[in-house]
């Protein structure tokens, strides 16, 4: 029988799952053995899942589950170099040749586990079958928003919290912009097609910002963007990969610029292929905002858990499309797992 293990999240700030109650009861119904540890933040309690028929185990014990469990989380595993036996389901940052990453790979490689990445589940047309992207949007255009009304006040943005919904954040970010008593600022949004680019464009539009909206048709010429530097505030939506153009070349700090707030909403700056040359690593809840430049002032916002803002929103509508792809968990010729795995194996044989 397939055992679906749903784990703890270990990071701070980290409410989300990608599991609900109702998706548990369809797995079990279709003959999935189902795991969900206790979790002292999850967003969505515990008694829902046990309602629906789960097995309940303590918050991280995971690594002592059957070895046949396929263990299910999103972000990072505690960084404490074990090796790691179990197939596991989560994203990894491990294919882009990021350091956490290579270090991620070498226990799997020990332990002689799996790593099916999240961010690598694909169907037969290469498009990923669940994605946070439009939360993940719309929480990183707010967030950027925040450092921009904080730089009105001749500060830097103060830390962020969990929202209960999408509406308090719009209406606690509304009054924070109007307090500047400053114009809105303009927006321009890299992949604004994309799900993470709607969700950016969508909160910025919610607030009465002016969004200019670019995808792969404006910047096929592969740069450079003047542009960008003309709009208060970008927001790059797309994801690091081979030949991503260069969206802020390192020297754009010391052009001429209207440009005060980097939004990074895809956030790999540790990765080659960022097109964002301006900064080198995330910024956090606790200080969202990263200065990267003073006179005139140049702000990164580069959280990499910003769905976590809204967790039962973003969990819904993630664990809503992951669904039809953990029940096929139990078919051995799933393409979606198989193809998950093979990606795996093709970074392994590399180490």
């Amino acid at each position: 029988m397939t055992h679906l293990w749903v784990r703890a999240e270990q990071r701070a700030n980290e409410e989300r799952v990608g599991l609900t109650p109702e998706g548990t009861a369809a797995l079990i119904a279709a003959g999935i053995r189902v795991t969900v540890e206790e979790s002292d933040m999850r967003a969505i309690g515990i008694d829902g899942y046990r309602k629906a028929g789960a097995e309940i185990a303590p918050q991280g014990a995971w690594p002592d589950a059957p070895r046949d469990a396929v263990i299910f989380g999103l972000k990072e595993l505690p960084e404490d170099g074990t090796p790691l036996p179990h197939r596991h389901i989560m994203f990894g940052h491990a294919f882009k040749g990021q350091p956490a990453g290579l270090r991620l790979l070498e226990r799997f490689k020990a332990g002689g586990g799996t790593l099916l990445d999240l961010e690598y589940l694909v169907d037969d047309n290469d498009r990923r079958v669940a994605a946070f992207g439009y939360w993940a949007g719309f929480a990183g255009a707010a967030v950027s928003l925040k450092c921009w009304a904080a730089q009105q006040h001749d500060n830097a943005c103060g830390p962020v919290a969990v929202y209960p919904g999408r509406d308090a954040l719009l209406a606690a970010l509304r009054n924070e912009m109007d307090a500047t008593g400053a114009p809105r600022p303009r927006a321009i949004v890299i992949g604004a097609l994309g799900r993470v680019g709607t969700g950016a464009a969508d909160l910025c539009e919610a607030l009465g910002v002016s969004v200019t909206k670019w995808d792969i048709a404006e910047t096929a010429s592969g740069g450079p963007f003047p542009e960008i530097l003309q709009h208060e505030i970008f927001l790059n939506c797309i994801l690091a990969r081979p030949g991503t153009p260069v969206f802020v070349p390192a020297d754009a700090t010391q052009a001429p610029r209207a440009l005060s707030v980097i939004g990074d909403i895809a956030c790999d700056p540790d990765s080659d292929f960022s097109p964002i040359k301006v900064y080198d690593r995330t910024t956090t809840w606790d200080q969202p905002a990263l200065r990267v430049h003073d006179n005139p002032v140049l702000d990164v916002m580069a959280i990499d858990n910003l769905p976590s803002m809204l967790p039962v929103e973003s969990s819904q509508d993630y664990a809503e499309q992951l669904l039809p792809s953990l029940l096929s968990l139990t078919d051995p010729e799933s393409g979606v797992w198989r193809r998950a795995e093979a990606t795996f194996q093709d970074h392994i044989a590399r180490l």
